[in-house]
């Protein structure tokens, strides 16, 4: 049994089949086999191989990004 605390862990689609045009950082971790405080890390010293944008002061990654960072150019 599960308390109240424990989380719940995220099911994410495969990202051949993700059809909006950006994903949240948990999201953007999990496609790139990354912590998610890593994606949070690129995108504040914006060091990273990729950059997110900013919505309403929360980072949303484009999938075509991460699409193009994982089969290469």
């Amino acid at each position: 049994m599960q308390t109240a605390m424990q989380a719940h862990p995220a099911v994410f689609i495969p990202l051949e089949q993700e059809t909006r045009p950006t994903v949240p950082t948990d999201a953007a971790a999990y496609y790139l086999n990354r912590a998610p405080q890593t994606m949070r890390k690129w995108a504040c010293l914006e060091n990273g191989p990729i950059r997110p944008i900013r919505i309403n002061g929360r980072l949303a990654w484009r999938v075509a990004d991460l699409r193009n960072l994982l089969t290469g150019p």
